[in-house]
């Protein structure tokens, strides 16, 4: 029996890949002879990196760069040996690496993703995929353009260093000193998020809050990101503002799509590059999760893109969520079985603190029911 394993992380517990490792000790534990397919999971916000770098033939890169407060960090990223440069925004300007009190996207900047693009053009790479989720920044991508050779000036003619403080005094910008191998580049952008730049579901009015902006800040932001995106198109003779993802991780995707990258969904990049479909279409069985589900899982969640891909065919797919809210029936439209891994009531706090332990014996629950029925078959 073939059996793909390709779930998404379980947030604030376990990895992609520790889930999948999870899940395949159990499925050996019920069937020592079942085929295990690890295809660790992701939609292009945090842990894309990592499992790609699991399942490409990819090396890992360590570079310093500029954290998202402006700090020196160590970081990483993946280069193929076809010189593919797979970064993750979360893992160079990410909210989880800003303590709650610090977090306020006046005071973030996407610098460092340019100083890693750098890196990466410096190391013979010009083809590019960007996992854009999990950002602690709003700064337009105007950080990330600084750092790739961009000038940008307050209305004295200062130099502006790229924060999102810097969106408020921005008077002008210079695009002809962009690093020339830039135009030779591709880069693929992974996001599952559809927002325009700017207005009611624009970066900042989404988003802008979650990341510490106050209220009555917001429409002063969104107009000052209007205004930096005039600025740059006019530069470009281009618009991009009103292209869907270009809201995306406080509208680095704006930036990007200057650069001409091209935005696609975040779980179908990830499961070409891991070759997704063509283990699901020779196998028995999907298993696929994630840490929390409900209807939003079914809009682009990495799990139900997987389903699709086995319901396409004809391979039943199971879900396992540490926890499944809202209306099941609906999730069961796709998915072929829907199950908690939670065996008792508990408090967050105790789901989390045995999540492997959980997520093994719900597994192993469902593996010896399969192979109870198809030993009656």
């Amino acid at each position: 029996m073939k059996i793909v394993v390709a779930p998404d992380s379980f947030k604030g517990s376990l990895s992609a890949i520790e889930v999948a490792k999870t899940v395949e000790k159990a499925i050996k534990k019920v069937t020592p002879t079942a085929q295990v397919i690890m295809k660790p999971m992701a939609d292009g916000g945090e842990g894309t990196l990592d499992c790609l770098l699991h399942t490409t033939n990819s090396r890992k890169v360590y570079v310093e760069c500029k954290g998202p407060l402006g700090n020196n960090i160590s970081s990483y990223y993946g280069i193929t040996s076809e010189k593919l440069a797979i970064i993750e925004i979360a893992n160079i300007a990410g909210l989880m690496q800003v303590p709650r009190n610090k977090r306020n996207p006046i005071r973030t900047t996407t610098y460092g993703l340019g100083e890693v693009i750098k890196d990466a053009l410096n190391r013979g790479c010009r083809s590019f995929t960007i996992g854009l989720g999990g950002s602690a920044t709003n700064d337009g991508g105007l950080g990330m353009l600084i750092a790739l050779g961009m000038k940008a000036y307050d209305k004295h003619g200062n130099e502006l260093k790229g924060f999102g403080k810097d969106l408020l005094q921005l008077a002008r910008v210079d695009v002809s000193t962009l690093d020339e191998r830039l135009k030779d580049a591709n880069i693929q952008v992974a996001s599952d998020v559809d927002n325009p730049l700017c207005g009611k579901r624009g970066a900042t009015a989404t988003y802008g809050s979650q990341k510490g902006l106050r209220r009555t800040e917001i429409e002063t932001f969104d107009i000052a990101m209007e205004k930096y995106s005039s600025l740059i198109e006019s530069a470009l003779q281009k618009e991009y503002r009103h292209i869907p993802g270009s809201g995306a991780a406080g509208g680095l995707g704006f930036a990007l799509l200057c650069l001409n990258a091209n935005i696609i969904s975040g779980a179908k990049l990830v499961s070409t590059m891991i070759e997704l479909e063509k283990e699901i279409a020779h196998a028995q069985l999907v298993i696929t999760g994630e840490g929390q589900s409900d209807e939003q899982t079914l809009f682009g969640k990495a799990p139900s893109y997987v389903a699709k891909l086995a319901n396409k065919h004809g391979v039943p797919a199971v879900l396992l969520s540490a926890a499944i809210k809202g209306d099941r029936d609906k999730l069961l439209q796709l998915f072929s079985g829907c199950f908690s891994i939670t065996n008792k009531p508990m408090t967050i706090q105790e789901s989390i603190g045995n999540v492997k332990t959980l997520l093994f014996e719900q597994t192993k629950n469902i593996m010896t029911l399969i192979k109870t029925i198809r030993k009656g078959v």
